[in-house]
């Protein structure tokens, strides 16, 4: 099976410019397409081969694009807002679609990405027909905090810019501010709370977290799939960090494709 990727700049009606790259195959027509939405400090490149792994593995087409910020896709000012998890899902990822000329998708998000997918489903019923998240948060827990005041020591103490580099560029520092003033701002911390949304949700979900995950807690995959319900089933992956798709991919390619071929994919 041949994937084709196709690189394109989207143009969405305010000026914005989002990176994508779009992976198609003959065997995808007439399957959704796999949208991944990329963690707070990811672009492209930091999902290395699990895309085209992906496409391979379930026989769908893939999209991926770098939200605002990141990449090649249009700058960002800081502060961020509180909300900006909620604007991504609600205001953003519709526009990108829709600019991608996008119809039946199933979400695929990690970290951040997986808390976007979480809005974006309740917000786009009809076009979301599934939704997949991997180290997702609906709210701020001890071990998310202590993650990102080590991460913190470790970009001041360690070559971790240097390394986040390789990927981020010039955007490094930037980004990295992004992340870490946002989620450290007393407001954010308390505020954040994305449980009004996963009643709205009423496509099949699959909820993935690592049982090492250093970014938060088991609970936050309990809470999720109660939130949504019994359309909800949850996965917790031994030996398994922040990071499943690279760090248990053969265990998360073969949970999605599973998940697909029971609910969304003959």
């Amino acid at each position: 099976m041949t994937l084709q990727w196709h690189s394109r700049l989207l143009d969405l009606p305010d000026g914005t410019q989002i990176n994508s790259l779009h992976g198609t195959q003959p065997d995808g027509r007439g399957r959704p397409t796999l949208v991944l939405l990329h963690e707070a400090l990811g672009c492209l490149a930091m999902w290395k081969k699990f895309p085209e792994r992906l496409a391979l593995e379930t026989g769908c087409d893939v999209f991926i694009y770098e939200r605002r910020g990141y990449g090649e896709s249009s700058l960002i000012t800081l502060p961020r807002p509180d909300d900006y998890l909620v604007e991504e899902g609600r205001d953003w990822l519709g526009l990108v679609l829709q600019a991608a000329g996008l119809e039946k998708v199933v979400l695929v998000g990690h970290s951040d990405g997986g808390s976007v997918a979480l809005v974006g489903a309740a917000c786009l019923p009809e076009q979301v027909v599934g939704l997949i998240t991997m180290a997702a948060h609906i709210y701020v827990d001890h071990l998310t905090s202590a993650g990102i005041d080590e991460a913190v020591l470790r970009y001041q103490r360690t070559d971790l810019p240097q390394r986040l580099a390789r990927y981020l560029g010039e955007r490094t520092e930037l980004l990295f501010r992004a992340w870490h003033e946002t989620w450290s701002r007393a407001s954010f911390r308390v505020g954040l709370d994305l449980t009004f949304w996963l009643e709205r949700i009423d496509c099949p979900s699959l909820i993935i977290q690592g049982r090492d995950d250093q970014y938060g807690v088991r609970e936050q995959v309990a809470d999720i799939c109660a939130g949504i319900g019994a359309k909800a089933q949850p996965l917790l992956l031994d030996d398994c960090g922040h990071v499943p798709h690279l760090e248990a991919e053969a265990a998360v390619l073969a949970a999605i494709d599973q998940f697909l071929t029971s609910h969304l994919v003959e």
